[in-house]
């Protein structure tokens, strides 16, 4: 790591990494903070996108590939105090490792091309950890984009970073677009746009989701609006079995996005014929 430990917390190295937590102070540098391995890891794994990395010493151990391969791609990189990176980082128990990453959103126009067949919008998501969530399993279910229209949180926050779990630097991700300009996109592409509400007259059983899709995911509290659900192709709801009154955000994209990704998965194994 260069040079000496940094201990002073007010140093204005420090500061300017911590004024980071703010998304003006995001926005005017077009950088974010990344914290704890796996998110530091994924985001070494782009060219350009880390600038900073700092590290305790007892991380350089533990993680010493992290260390390497930020030096192998030329990052500067700062050894820190557990008291400057307690400073730095935004979780209680800091692991120790924290890099300072260029924004990495795209263009609507170049996330959702014509070979899209999985997309996922929040629309009027505030908050953080719901996105980050939905953003890791929209990953995890093998979509193609990811849209926060202009309404919804920043995927920049700390905490919506951390909940992503490093898929945010997996695929392309979309921000600040309005719902009715991303839901046009998405038509002209030929998805199919499914707006996901409790009041949906059809059911998740109902619909056939071998087709490109894209999902729609409303508030956390209030779900999506008359004029969003007007813009979507069908309203569909996730069937309730037992007794609980709802679903939460993340766990209700979960289902959807699962869904359509099985579908179409299926869909493509049956057109393959089958070995003797």
């Amino acid at each position: 790591m260069a040079g000496s430990e940094l201990t002073n917390i007010k140093s204005p190295r420090v500061k300017a990494v911590r004024r980071l937590t703010k998304r003006a102070f995001r926005d005017r540098d077009r950088s974010f903070i990344a914290e704890g391995p796996q998110a530091v890891r994924e985001a070494l794994a782009l060219d350009g996108v880390v600038t900073q990395l700092f590290a305790t010493a007892e991380a350089e151990v533990r993680h010493a590939d992290i260390v390497a391969a930020a030096a192998a791609a030329g990052v500067p990189s700062q050894r820190a105090s557990g008291e400057v990176m307690a400073e730095l980082a935004q979780t209680v128990t800091p692991q120790g490792l924290l890099a300072v990453c260029r924004f990495v959103h795209v263009p609507l126009d170049d996330a959702v091309t014509a070979d899209a067949r999985l997309v996922a919008v929040l629309a009027h998501v505030r908050d953080p950890g719901n996105a980050g969530t939905v953003l890791r399993t929209a990953d995890a279910a093998g979509a193609d984009a990811v849209v926060f229209t202009d309404a919804s949180v920043d995927p920049y926050n700390g905490k919506c970073v951390r909940a992503s779990a490093g898929s945010l630097f997996h695929l392309p991700v979309v921000t600040g677009t309005p719902v009715a300009r991303a839901v046009g996109r998405l038509k002209e592409r030929g998805l199919r746009v499914l707006a996901a509400d409790g009041a949906g007259e059809h059911t998740l059983d109902d619909v056939d989701l071998s087709g490109p899709t894209a999902w729609i995911f409303g508030n956390e509290a209030w779900g999506l609006p008359e004029e969003i659900l007007e813009l979507a192709d069908d309203v569909v709801r996730v069937p309730i079995y037992g007794g609980a009154e709802s679903l939460n955000l993340a766990t209700a994209a979960a289902v959807c996005l699962y869904a359509s990704a099985r579908s179409q998965r299926a869909g493509s194994r049956s057109s393959v014929p089958r070995l003797p």
